[in-house]
């Protein structure tokens, strides 16, 4: 439970960091990455085989996805911290995380590979990641902290 409220922490973070991106390049029309526009809500739509799907539609499963998975995938991160310990289990959770959206968006055919996107793009993906996973990290930190404080 700890690992998933770091990851729900973690997808609270990098919703925070988009919005403080859109606030710092107001010039910027649209998404500011794959992973902040409708791509995600489409790979969902397709793989449910959802017909008819308007872009309200698509940014909602897209916001679902995001806080689904997000908060899911921060067992990933509990289960290398208990391995490996820190600060290695940050690193290897990012790298995880950064393979699977450079890989799954093009594989799932909603995005160009990852080499032809616009470097503002490539820019703005690492960068909101990357306060995931410091979130992510420091969340489970701070409960891991709490509980052994509990436990004395």
């Amino acid at each position: 439970m700890r690992s998933v409220l770091a990851g729900a922490a973690g997808t609270a973070a990098m919703t925070l960091a988009y919005g403080l991106e859109r606030r710092l390049r107001p010039l910027v029309q649209g998404a500011l990455d794959y992973d902040d526009g409708l791509v995600p809500g489409q790979i969902v739509a397709a793989i449910m085989h959802l017909r008819h799907v308007t872009n309200r539609t698509d940014r909602e499963l897209g916001l679902a996805l995001r806080w689904g998975y997000g908060s899911a995938f921060g067992l990933w991160h509990g289960v290398l911290v208990r391995r490996v310990g820190e600060p290695r289990a940050s690193a290897a959770f990012g790298a995880t995380l950064m393979t699977a959206t450079l890989t799954l968006f093009p594989l799932l055919g909603r995005t160009p590979p990852p080499w032809r996107w616009p470097a503002a793009m490539l820019a703005t993906s690492f960068g909101t990641h990357a306060v995931y996973v410091a979130a992510v990290a420091a969340a489970d930190r701070l409960q891991a902290a709490a509980t052994s404080v509990d436990q004395r």
